[in-house]
């Protein structure tokens, strides 16, 4: 059984890291033209085929609801950042894809982001990083926690 009392300490610690992190890393979008919500839903389609991804992989990429995430998109397309279609494999769906502009600019901030990522990580050595990666993954595997 685990011990109550350090998992709660392990909690708390693991958020304030990653709330401390997050502030660090989010200044990276001050000063540009994406925010860093627009940057998430970029980074979700430049991962895909064609810079392109099925709407609902972006959503579920999001921590935001789903709503927020439509009027995310629509704003995106306004600005000439992404293109929204039919899904022809979902009539439910939809794509979004990056324009140009959109891939420009998600690869210009993105290489500065990336940096400033790895250099915060950096106090970790490769070791520690792997086990990182591991514990994380081993902490979102976890489906009993719905029961």
């Amino acid at each position: 059984m685990t011990d109550r009392r350090l998992a709660v300490a392990a909690w708390e610690s693991l958020f304030r890291a990653q709330h401390e992190v997050f502030a660090v890393i989010s200044e990276d979008f001050e000063r540009t033209d994406l925010s860093q919500a627009e940057y998430d839903v970029l980074l979700t389609v430049a991962r895909g085929p064609e810079l392109t991804a099925r709407l609902r992989d972006v959503t579920a990429n999001m921590l935001i609801s789903q709503p927020s995430v439509s009027r995310l998109i629509d704003r995106m397309v306004a600005r000439g950042l992404i293109h929204k279609c039919a899904d022809p494999e979902d009539g439910r769906g939809a794509l979004v894809q990056a324009t140009p502009l959109g891939a420009s600019r998600f690869r210009a901030v993105g290489a500065a982001h990336a940096r400033s990522i790895a250099e915060r990580m950096s106090v970790l050595d490769d070791d520690e990083l792997d086990r990182l990666l591991e514990l994380t993954a081993k902490l979102r595997d976890r489906d009993d926690l719905a029961e």
